[in-house]
């Protein structure tokens, strides 16, 4: 990490949490940009279709137990 941005840093880290979240949210603001625009739109598209999917019964559902405990399983097993 160059200096300056280890500057920043430590004077990050020396804001109250409320204040560090503040920035935290402006900094990943400053990423978007129409790519990021482009992405969203992409997964709002793509959220809405699998919507329309499973509403004419052409996609099931996993209640999230089982998804969670499908992680879980995935997770031990690496480790």
């Amino acid at each position: 990490m160059i200096v300056q941005a280890k500057k920043v840093l430590e004077g990050a880290l020396a804001l109250l949490p409320s204040e560090r979240a503040v920035l935290a949210g402006a900094i990943l603001a400053s990423f978007d940009s129409p790519s990021c625009q482009d992405v969203d739109a992409f997964w709002a598209r793509e959220a809405e279709e699998r919507i329309d999917a499973y509403e004419r019964g052409e996609m099931r559902s996993i209640p999230a137990r089982e998804v969670f405990d499908r992680i879980g399983k995935k997770r031990n097993h690496r480790r």
